[in-house]
């Protein structure tokens, strides 16, 4: 829902696992004279306690977090307080990141190469309601080509979506359970899920999926080890 005001001050919480990237975009954003950064954390389960104490006008949240990511944290964010408005704030200029941000429910997806002003626009405009993307996401989302390893990753549901991506950076199953709070079963059936809905018969295919999409980035064979071992499971 869109509304034209916007709260005085609007008030922020930052969510960013750098202390110091975190203080660079506070002294950004409360330059703009009508942005107050209300909070910071480091980590999913700090952002959930301080959304639920402070109330901000808007969750601005990095998608590369400790715990999990930006974009779990934003749709149990959303499934607790359905009026929270999170904007996705993130290096990463993939349109399978910001397809999926949106998906979770996130109102805004702004690079970290924009425009400093880039950000305190989608600021504004998140808290009015508005959805908010940067030029250049916007414009990677209008021309892309669906390719297969996209195409694939569609069809996977958040929960999927979340634990491919940790075993294409090197998780685990244990290590996966223990993050996002499941069973070891339900993380190997998720397992099974993925493969069958990507086609891949191998850790290493999955790992070249998720490279192709831009989940890891591409000739990154850093986890392929552990994900043989989370495979093997």
């Amino acid at each position: 829902m869109t509304t034209n005001s916007i709260p005085s001050p609007l008030t922020v919480l930052l969510v960013d696992d750098h202390a110091v990237v975190r203080e660079g975009y506070r002294r950004l954003l409360e330059r703009s004279g009508d942005i107050q950064v209300a909070g910071e954390a480091g980590n999913s389960g700090d952002a959930y306690q301080l959304m639920s104490q402070l109330k901000p006008a808007v969750v601005v949240m990095d998608i590369s977090l400790p715990d999990v990511s930006g974009i779990e944290a934003a749709r149990r964010m959303l499934a607790r307080e359905p009026a929270v408005r999170v904007l996705i704030f993130s290096m990463h200029e993939e349109a399978v990141f910001a397809a999926r941000a949106l998906q979770a429910g996130a109102r805004g997806y702004v690079t970290k190469a924009s425009a400093p002003e880039i950000l305190i626009d989608a600021v504004r405009a998140v808290a009015r309601g508005e959805i908010f993307l940067s030029p250049d996401i916007a414009q990677i989302l209008a021309l892309k080509n669906v390719r297969d390893g996209d195409a694939a990753l569609q069809s996977l549901s958040a929960r999927e979506f979340e634990v491919m991506r940790l075993l294409a950076t090197g998780h685990t199953l244990s290590a996966i359970a223990a993050k996002l709070g499941l069973s070891y079963k339900t993380v190997a059936n998720h397992q099974s899920a993925i493969r069958q809905k990507t086609g891949a018969q191998t850790a290493v295919e999955l790992l070249r999926i998720a490279q192709r999409s831009g989940l890891v980035p591409a000739g990154n064979g850093d986890g392929i080890s552990e994900v043989r071992d989370a495979g093997a499971a």
